[in-house]
């Protein structure tokens, strides 16, 4: 309903229901979406997304736990003794997730809108599927460990077998090296110095830095005022901040500590702090399903059409030996 003021008459008046009667809206050809985030996380593990087939365990990926042979001194003769085989591989299994976002359209929709649509509603309902499905995604990677449904999150896949004993069908009670090393920070705000203790216990722990870390952006602001406080601009000599056509700067887009980025996630409960290493993480898409979807058309009794986005995907952590 148009609203009047400004230029269009009071709402209500002979004059302004003449001139809508009359008169088409100005429409913007777009649909601004209020809905939804982005997450580094997501944005991490589809940049490094992996193809996988049918099956059972569809992802399934042998890892090294236990040392295949022993090292023995030795002296001039160059004799040893008689080595035992000794088991170092295992099997870390993980099976695909379907999610599924049925998509309306109602044949008297699409005949109404042939010609005269300003925003196609199959376009935007199925433009919102994709936004659905990876908002789903993004929160069960932060928040399921028990589902089997769902994708298993960083807290059954980042842990040190306190919340979730088994992950990849490894036992961690069992097998101590699936472990994580995490640190209880209790009521300390984060800071450069104990993220870096943290970074160094993960170092120490799984033998190779971790790519970036994600946060609760509470937290992540927390960790910047640690920074923002120990900023200093330097003027160079002749010139000013005006001559500058950005103007100065201050603060950051990621926080890096001994070489780590550390970047907001809206979706990371707050008080967490996880480091990852993204070399040993991957999102697995069904090989048959294009771009992790797949939509296709089916008519119902009721007189329309359902068109089902499907997606296959399943995320995997490999070498759980991160810190959060």
């Amino acid at each position: 309903m148009p609203i009047g003021g400004g230029i269009i008459p009071a709402s209500g008046t002979n004059q302004y229901n003449e001139l809508t009667y009359v008169t088409r809206r100005a429409f913007i050809p777009k649909m601004v979406v209020q809905l939804y985030n982005s997450t580094p996380l997501m944005a991490a593990l589809l940049a490094n997304s992996q193809q996988a087939s049918g099956g059972v365990s569809s992802v399934t990926v042998p890892v090294q736990g236990a040392q295949f042979v022993n090292a023995q001194w030795s002296d001039c003769s160059g004799s040893f003794a008689q080595p035992a085989v000794q088991q170092g591989a295992y099997n870390a299994e993980f099976n695909l997730k379907l999610m599924i976002a049925p998509v309306p359209f109602l044949g008297m929709e699409g005949a109404v809108q042939q010609d005269y649509a300003i925003i196609p509603l199959i376009e935007a309902r199925m433009n919102d599927a994709t936004n659905v499905m990876m908002d789903a995604m993004a929160y069960a990677l932060y928040n399921n460990t028990s589902n089997a449904q769902q994708f298993t999150g960083l807290p059954a896949a980042i842990d040190d077998g306190t919340g979730t004993q088994t992950y990849g069908n490894i036992d961690r009670s069992t097998y101590t090296w699936w472990k994580s090393k995490q640190y209880a920070a209790g009521s300390q705000n984060p800071t450069r110095q104990n993220v870096l203790q943290y970074i160094s216990g993960t170092v120490k722990n799984g033998a190779e830095v971790p790519t970036f870390g994600v946060c609760g952006f509470g937290t992540w602001t927390l960790l910047a005022q640690d920074y923002v406080g120990q900023e200093q601009y330097v003027i160079t000599p002749g010139s000013g901040f005006d001559a500058d056509a950005n103007g100065p700067q201050a603060a950051f887009r990621a926080l890096m500590v001994a070489g780590v980025p550390i970047y907001p996630d809206p979706y990371c409960p707050e008080g967490t702090l996880y480091l990852i290493n993204s070399n040993y993480m991957s999102l697995y898409c069904m090989r048959r399903v294009r771009s992790c979807s797949l939509a296709s058309n089916r008519p119902c009794r009721t007189g329309r059409s359902v068109t089902s986005v499907r997606s296959l995907p399943s995320p995997s952590l490999f070498r759980p030996s991160r810190s959060r």
